[in-house]
């Protein structure tokens, strides 16, 4: 599945050391007081564009499925510069909208393998600097391929980035349940950048993003994942903090890839803060991506179960939404 992916930047940061009434109670829900639990988060699929037909479309009539989040990598949508393609993105709103329930889109600007889709201009055009920078992929289950990341901290890269976000907005605001930038961990290969890379300037440029994101999106939730920052550890460059604070002043949700309890790399970086900040977000969104079924839960030695991912996204992490990859055990079996 195109999805698959290793959440990038552990091994890097360990050597360094809505538009629809079903999802507008979730959207600004309060800590539960005491003595009430916690309402549990609505349960989507999760799947690339290209794989719909085949793995989302088979699973979406489940009664326990509220919706589906595609992931949609800007090539496909902006083939030729300033020529927008959004018909995948509408036969799959057909299908969804059809069985009454919620697409989100993720808009993929970065790549764990090849090939790197991104706009040809952008890779060709010396006006964007090279348009990617070349990064490596480490986790804890071990080295990835090769892949890229678009260069956002370029502006002119940025400044087309954020004309897509434009032309997705004026077609699809109100009509999509979220709209999501991917997550913050990256490991951009220094000795191959020719773009001026710097952990700062990367930080800064997400952060605008996520602030235009949040100026055209006004009645589609949008939402940006936060895992790791380069560069950064336990947010001892307050890279995190001051990402929360961003958030929660200019009304962006937050979410991350991965749902892995207890797991120290997790704990010590992003997992605090939504628990610190629960309540404070529009939105909280979080993803159980196909790596995360080879992890191990730390507390009992065996893979986690569908309960703990749940417990621990609702409870601990405060998630109104969750994403599951279609490969999850649990939709093999019929719906409870």
């Amino acid at each position: 599945m195109t999805t698959r992916r290793l959440s990038a930047v552990l091994g890097v940061l360990l050597a360094t050391a809505l538009a629809h009434t079903t999802l507008a109670p979730a959207a600004g829900a309060a800590p539960a007081g005491p003595g009430h639990a916690a309402p549990a988060p609505a349960q989507y699929l999760y799947s690339s564009i290209g794989d719909f037909d085949t793995e989302v479309k088979p699973l979406l009539d489940r009664p326990d499925i509220a919706g589906v989040q595609v992931v949609v990598p800007w090539k496909a949508m902006e083939p030729q510069k300033g020529r927008y393609d959004f018909s995948a993105i509408e036969e799959a709103l057909t299908a969804v909208r059809a069985r009454h329930k919620n697409l989100f889109v993720q808009v993929q600007d970065r790549f764990f393998s090849a090939p790197t889709r991104l706009p040809d201009y952008l890779l060709t055009d010396p006006a964007y600097a090279g348009g990617a920078a070349a990064t490596t992929n480490e986790s804890g289950l071990g080295p990835g391929e090769p892949g890229a990341v678009a260069a956002q901290w370029v502006p002119e890269v940025r400044r087309r980035f954020q004309s897509l976000l434009k032309a997705l907005a004026d077609r699809f605001d109100g009509r999509l349940a979220g709209v999501n930038l991917p997550e913050t961990a990256t490991q951009v290969d220094r000795g191959k950048d020719r773009t001026g890379y710097t952990d700062e300037a990367y930080f800064r440029a997400e952060l605008d993003n996520m602030a235009f994101g949040a100026k055209v999106f006004k009645r589609t939730r949008f939402i940006q994942y936060v895992n790791f920052w380069p560069g950064e550890w336990n947010n001892d460059h307050g890279y995190m903090e001051r990402t929360f604070e961003f958030a929660k002043a200019h009304g962006v949700g937050l979410g991350g890839p991965d749902v892995l309890p207890n797991r120290q790399a997790q704990m010590e970086n992003s997992y605090p803060f939504f628990e610190r900040y629960r309540g404070q977000l529009p939105m909280v969104a979080m993803a159980v991506q196909e790596p995360d079924f080879e992890y191990t839960n730390p507390s009992t030695g065996k893979p986690y179960t569908k309960e703990e991912f749940v417990d621990f996204g609702g409870r601990r992490l405060g998630a109104d939404v969750m994403f599951w990859a279609t490969s999850a055990p649990w939709l093999r079996r019929p719906a409870s």
